[in-house]
């Protein structure tokens, strides 16, 4: 599978009641080349992590987005591979 990666920053909290204290956040993506969401990293100002896959969907924080990627949106945010899993294998 041909895999794109992705970064963005989010500079809102999450509004959550679980969340909303852990600050903004940054989000880390990797897509097949339609841009649906394959695995998802959620970095926040705390340095607290949420980590969603296609085995781990879903928990008490939060899911693996279920809509492909805005092409416009995510079109200056795209990044290497290494970058990628340079966060998601801490």
């Amino acid at each position: 599978m041909n895999s794109r990666y992705f970064k963005k920053f989010w500079n809102e909290s999450t509004g959550d009641e679980l969340t909303d204290s852990w600050g903004n956040s940054t989000y880390y993506f990797e897509t097949d080349l339609n841009l649906n969401v394959t695995k998802q990293l959620q970095l926040f100002q705390n340095d607290r992590t949420l980590k969603y896959d296609l085995q781990n969907f879903e928990n008490e924080y939060g899911f693996l987005t279920d809509q492909p990627l805005d092409r416009e949106e995510f079109s200056n945010g795209e990044i290497r591979k290494e970058e990628f899993y340079e966060i998601w294998d801490k």
